[in-house]
């Protein structure tokens, strides 16, 4: 797990804002999430109903609002507004979200295709 806050960002003019950090040339999937207060993201969704959440690649995770903490492991960080963790390969990552200030996150991966939203009509991604 990497931790920083947004005002550590390198400044960049080109590529996406976190290319120091997410490997790609390109932000390919990712989404905004808004937790209930006191939810754990991913619970019981990995093979057979495991509680087990991993990825192949890195995964960025962006504090907007609220505090809760990163679990990575078994092991619970604190986070908060302008935290950013990023996830390595193979951690088992769940994000908690704080009971009194329920957690706001952009949540984004990076690659090397842009997603299929950013292709032209008729083009093929590569």
């Amino acid at each position: 797990m990497i931790r920083l806050r947004l005002s550590e960002l390198a400044d960049s003019r080109g590529g996406h804002f976190l290319g120091d950090l997410l490997p790609g040339a390109y932000l390919s999937s990712g989404g905004l999430a808004f937790a209930k207060p006191g939810e754990r993201s991913h619970t019981n969704d990995g093979p057979e109903g495991r509680d087990y959440h991993v990825h192949r690649d890195r995964e960025a995770f962006v504090i907007l609002q609220g505090s809760g903490t990163m679990e990575i492991d078994g092991v619970r960080h604190p986070v908060a507004v302008g935290d950013i963790v990023v996830v390595e390969p193979g951690e088992d990552h769940h994000l908690c979200s704080s009971e009194d200030d329920p957690i706001v996150t952009l949540w984004c991966h990076a690659g090397n295709i842009r997603h299929k939203n950013q292709l032209r009509e008729g083009s093929e991604p590569g």
